[in-house]
């Protein structure tokens, strides 16, 4: 058996684990079944904001003409959008080769099983089986996988695509002359965005009664009025029936589940975006004593600690959300508590060990990248008046639209006009707290990251979650009260605040890592 310091499973937030652990002067395992880089950079929100851009600019051709500018019809260049995408895409190959040339790490590149509790075997995707390994920490960062519709009648045969086949081998040569979208979460309504823009007829079917259902209501009504707008066809509370070929196109019946009726779609392709699973039934971790929880997702404490000592699990295989900046966070988390000599100048006071930190889902920003663009941070209306009695809230709710601001104005923003975006923030008028903050409009991206900031600055509440998992450092510090005091004019509260992935608030917070400290 070889035997490492640390194992990483999984390249994309685990790249950072992979960097501090190497920085550390540790020998490193790292194991990744796909392309280096993870979701976020080879099938996800690097290459769909490198798209939705295009579409952006599109719709800001046609909104500047209320503000007095005459354009002509923009015209799209199909072939410098493909090679942009896939320019970024294709960074995988040089962080590939990257990671090869470290002296202290070994690559293997295939899929990570486990044989028993920290100790693991990789399936070369070349074909073969590795020696086992083991180590002291193992990092378990492997990530999830579009939902697939195969249980619907026709489906597998017919054929159809998720983000990884988009990605892929299934790139379309050219804009689709209409497309079938099924789902109408972030994945759903930036590719509805995207293409919609271009021409194609979008048809999206959703399950749910609205766009967006994680988002606050005010916010995801003013989408969905936008989309139809723009003349995306949306089909709420559908059902999947059937999948079939029928005069050249894919066809879909869906059915409505509050009428019974059924209606038949067709389209050119049809894109599943109906969420994720989790890629821990690839990790056999029957073979072990890491904790699932129902829907397979690796339960964790709010170190990022799994059942198994020395196990951890970030990114969106512990079932806190699909983000790659969340998955960044708990990568900071693992590095400031299991490998602190490798944390940036300025970070930690000479002569300290750093606060232990712990994880908060409750404050993090999310972004999706429609037209307009939503972001959030926080609960929402209906999220906080479910705990208002428990938590003795008095809940009072904020408007502030674009148009009543002067540069709304100038931006060409009109009260009561579909498109005035609006901020709506939840406040506990007891405490004067922030409870949660909900923007559609312009550059929701770069107002939400205020927001943001103040929720993660200043006393930190250590809200405990799996109780019953922990190291023993881990229960005794849960049998006294334990927070962290973030000072917001101390470098610490820029760099533990998150920001939303890719937005350009990246620029501000983070610029402690690439400016020397001496």
């Amino acid at each position: 058996m070889k035997k490492y310091d640390v194992i990483v499973i999984g390249t994309g937030a685990g790249n950072i684990v992979t960097d501090a652990a190497l920085d550390s002067g540790l020998k490193v395992a790292q194991i990744e079944k796909g392309k280096f880089g993870g979701t976020c950079l080879t099938r996800g929100c690097i290459p769909t904001k490198v798209m939705v851009t295009v579409a952006d600019f599109i719709r800001e051709n046609e909104k500047v003409k209320e503000i007095g500018i005459e354009t002509e019809k923009v015209r799209v260049n199909w072939d410098t959008i493909t090679e942009r995408v896939w320019s970024k895409i294709d960074e995988s190959k040089e962080i590939l080769e990257e990671y090869k040339r470290e002296e202290n790490l070994d690559v293997y590149e295939g899929t990570g099983f486990f044989i028993k509790d920290k100790v693991l075997q990789v399936r070369y995707n070349k074909g073969g089986l590795s020696e086992e390994i083991t180590a002291d920490k193992i990092i378990i960062a492997a990530g999830a996988r579009s939902r697939r519709i195969d249980n619907i009648e026709g489906a597998k045969e017919v054929g159809y695509i998720t983000s990884e086949d988009f990605f892929g081998e299934k790139f379309p040569k050219k804009p689709y002359k209409s497309l079938i979208i099924i789902g109408g979460g972030a994945i759903g309504t930036e590719f509805a965005h995207f293409f919609s823009s271009l021409g194609t007829k979008v048809t999206l079917v959703q399950s749910r009664d609205r766009l967006i259902p994680r988002s606050d209501r005010a916010v995801s009504e003013q989408l969905g009025k936008m989309f139809s707008k723009f003349g995306v066809d949306l089909k709420f509370n559908s059902e999947l029936k059937k999948v079939s070929l029928k005069n050249s196109k894919k066809s879909l019946i869906i059915k409505n589940k509050l009428s019974g009726i059924e209606e038949e779609i067709e389209a050119e392709e049809i894109l599943v975006a109906a969420g994720v699973i989790p890629n821990s039934d690839l990790l056999e971790l029957a073979n072990t004593n890491i904790a699932l929880d129902t829907s397979g997702w690796i339960r964790t404490n709010e170190f990022l600690e799994t059942s198994v000592d020395g196990v951890y699990a970030i990114g969106d295989i512990n079932g806190h959300g699909q983000l790659r900046h969340k998955a960044n966070y708990e990568a900071d988390i693992i590095v400031n508590n299991l490998f602190p000599a490798a944390l940036p100048p300025g970070q930690v006071e000479e002569g300290k060990e750093p606060d232990r930190r712990f994880a908060r889902f409750d404050i993090i920003p999310a972004v999706i990248y429609t037209y307009p663009q939503v972001a959030q941070v926080g609960l929402t209306e209906e999220e906080a008046r479910k705990k208002a009695e428990e938590k003795n809230w008095d809940i009072k709710v904020g408007y502030n639209y674009y148009s009543s601001t002067a540069k709304g104005y100038a931006l060409g923003y009109n009260e009561d006009e579909i498109d005035d975006g609006f901020i709506k923030v939840i406040i506990d008028v007891r405490s004067k707290k922030i409870l949660g903050a909900h923007i559609i409009g312009k550059e929701a991206s770069l107002l939400i990251q205020p927001y943001a900031t103040m929720l993660t600055s200043g006393e930190i509440e250590h809200v405990i979650f799996e109780p019953e998992i922990g190291t023993e450092l881990t229960m005794r510090m849960r049998t006294k009260k334990y927070s962290r005091y973030l000072d917001p004019q101390k470098v610490t509260s820029i760099t533990e605040s998150i920001t939303a992935h890719p937005a350009l608030t990246e620029v501000v917070m983070w610029t402690q890592y690439f400016v020397p400290m001496k």
